[in-house]
This record gives C-alpha cells, structure tokens and sequence, in this order.
C-alpha cells in the first residue's frame, strides 16, 4: 500500500503534469483575454461597418422554429481571436526557436569501432619503425 502511494505521489509531481496544469491555466487567462479583446474592440469595429454591436440577438424562424446563429457567430470570432492569438504568439515564435536550434546543431562524429582503433594503432606503430 505505502509503494502505491509513493507511485501515487511521484505521479502527482512528475514535471509533465505541473507543466500541463500550467498551460491549462495560462490557457484559461489567454482565453479570457482573447475573448474580452473581441467582446470589447474586435465586435465594435465589425459593428461600425455592419451597424449591429452585438450578434447575440439574430435569429431567424422557419415553421415557427427559431434558429439563434448571433451566439455562433459571436462564439467563432471568439475562437479566431484566441486561435489567432495562439498561433502567433505561441505556435510560431516557438518553430522560430526550434528551427534555429536545429541550424545551430551538427551531428556528433561517429565514433570509431574497436577494429579502426586497433588499425590506427597499428599503422602508427608501423610508421616509427
């Protein structure tokens, strides 16, 4: 029982959760902020040029069904705003990072087997006598 709670808490530690847990709330922050630079000057803007300053309230009704797409569109700018966000302050800055290391990197010499060694060693000897 004391192993499986020793495993239990070595999991609980492990970096990769503490980095996960991390990105979850730093996600959850980028998310809000994301969505309150749509809600507060991207949703304006498209409001000076169509005339609504909010989608939520467009509906449509067919067979006396009402159909509410102002929430989608309001979510899905939302979601190009943080996708948008995401990419160009995250995704592309870190394959930027990435890619310079690898420029950066030769490959390591291979190392030489016992039967070279031992023939370098050889023909060193041959040579001083």
């Amino acid at each position: 029982m004391a192993k499986l709670l020793k495993e239990f808490k070595d999991f609980l530690i492990t970096g990769n959760l503490v980095v996960l847990a991390v990105a979850f709330v730093m996600a959850a922050a980028l998310g809000a902020l994301v969505t309150a630079l749509v809600k507060d000057i991207v949703t304006p803007i498209i409001a000076m040029i169509f005339g609504q300053p909010d989608f939520g309230g467009l509906s449509f009704t067919i067979n006396s069904s009402h159909f509410f797409y102002g929430d989608f569109l309001n979510a899905l700018i939302a979601f190009v705003g943080i996708a948008a966000a995401v990419f160009f302050f995250i995704v592309k800055p870190y394959n930027m990072i990435m890619a310079r290391r690898a420029r950066g990197e030769e490959p390591a010499p291979a190392a030489p087997t016992d039967v070279e060694l031992l023939t370098q060693i050889r023909d060193l000897l041959a040579a001083r006598r």
